[in-house]
């Protein structure tokens, strides 16, 4: 399995999931040309592609859809409830979207794909768990730890998790209030703190890669996203990657087979 973050923060997010033949993607939160660029670096068309995952519907997650849709026709995979948002946001796409049944999930060749609520001040937001060969979960944008982000995270080989901010980077920083209680909230997003107790319970299930996302370039760095997260799982046999803001980053899992 292969897992590409093509951009992670607020300015966009996009994601590639790759398995014996299977290409989703996460989100589209950057311009459908990036992405259709991403795609081609890593020998891929859009064709190539099966759809797209959708995690909620802040314009950082979805600004590039439509452009996409529209050129590629590529499908739209969400659970009704944000299925039902988009349509309303976007009713453009609304031909284009297909939902996840909650029992059970979505199954794309040998890949099965289920949903899970995430604690983020959107309409309707999800995480997603990937089986295949091997065992990916996503989810970004978590204001805490919830039981349905843990049970959905728990037991996955590789995650994407959220390192959003430094605490008191983000109080000391200049944000105005409003916003700082807003990404401070229960909705909000991650501290590097609470990532590393995120990080901490997944190790102990056994997950032994993490990729830390959605960072803030205003209120947090890679260096002490990792240095928090990696003091936490001292001891621990997992391996930590941070996926950067705009540029490609590739990480496999088990045998590494690229589709």
């Amino acid at each position: 399995m292969r897992i590409v973050t093509f951009a992670s923060g607020s300015t966009g997010n996009c994601c590639l999931v790759s398995d014996g033949g299977v290409n989703v993607l996460i989100d589209a939160g950057i311009s459908a040309r990036r992405i259709v660029q991403g795609l081609g670096v890593l020998g891929l068309a859009p064709q190539d592609v099966c759809g797209v995952l959708i995690t909620h519907e802040h314009s950082d997650h979805i600004s590039g859809l439509p452009v996409l849709v529209k050129r590629t026709g590529m499908r739209i995979f969400a659970p009704s409830e944000l299925g039902e948002v988009l349509k309303r946001v976007k009713p453009e796409l609304s031909e284009s979207i297909d939902y996840i049944p909650p029992d059970g999930g979505l199954c794309v060749g040998d890949v099965r794909i289920t949903a899970f609520p995430t604690p983020h001040d959107a309409s309707a937001s999800f995480g997603y768990r990937i089986e295949g060969s091997e065992v990916f979960a996503f989810a970004t944008d978590t204001g805490h730890i919830s039981d349905e982000l843990l049970e959905g995270l728990q037991g996955a080989d590789t995650v994407v998790i959220e390192a959003n901010h430094d605490k008191v980077m983000l109080k000391n920083g200049p944000y105005p209030p409003l916003l700082k209680q807003r990404v401070l909230s229960k909705h909000g997003h991650l501290s590097n703190d609470d990532c590393a107790k995120l990080a901490c319970l997944l190790a102990d299930s056994g997950t032994r890669q993490i990729i830390l996302g959605h960072l803030s370039q205003q209120n947090n760095t890679p260096e002490a996203a990792e240095t928090a997260v990696s003091e936490a799982l001292s001891g621990r046999n997992v391996k930590i990657y941070t996926a950067p803001a705009n540029k490609l980053l590739e990480v496999l899992i088990g045998d590494g087979v690229q589709c």
